[in-house]
């Protein structure tokens, strides 16, 4: 068997470099009340859309992975329903500070416009803060009527239980 130069020059570029991947844990909306649910920090659950200047988001360097900042902190706002007893259907619309957080190379993709499940820090100063991530995070961009739901059981006091334990 003969191989062009070209062909094998690809090759041995193929071999040459380590495969990178990133490996998250299922994000699960139980996961990730309960984490919250467990935490210091006051947590709001809205349902609604994100906007904000997609235009300072970070784009992740593969060539050079430690130049990707960790953290990227953009003003935005939610507008929706933020969860009480009866469901999702308290009118929510409030400024908040959107981390979009990457690892290494790896970034949250959320867009402006979005739909989004957004678990909301409620900062002392009354500000909210929600951080998003390559694996998720705090929010879940274009939920399913089954992952609302399931937010809806959890507030509600309903079977919430943790399906992949960190």
């Amino acid at each position: 068997m003969t191989l062009k130069p070209l062909a094998l020059s690809v090759l041995a570029a193929l071999i040459a470099t380590p495969a990178l991947s990133l490996s998250c844990a299922p994000h699960e909306v139980t996961d990730t009340y309960q984490r919250l649910n467990a935490a210091e920090a006051q947590y709001v659950v809205v349902h609604g859309r994100l906007s904000f200047d997609e235009g300072q988001a970070p784009v992740g360097d593969g060539e050079n992975p430690q130049s990707t900042p960790p953290d990227t902190f953009i003003p935005a706002r939610i507008t929706g329903k933020s969860l009480s007893k009866n469901g999702f259907s308290r009118v929510f619309d409030a400024p908040l500070t959107l981390n979009l957080q990457c690892i290494g190379p790896w970034c949250a993709s959320a867009s402006s416009g979005q739909d989004v499940l957004a678990f909301l820090e409620r900062k002392p100063d009354g500000l909210y803060a929600l951080a998003l991530n390559a694996c998720g995070g705090d929010g879940f961009l274009n939920p399913t009527a089954a992952q609302l739901k399931e937010a809806e059981t959890c507030f509600a006091g309903g079977p919430c239980a943790v399906k992949y334990p960190n």
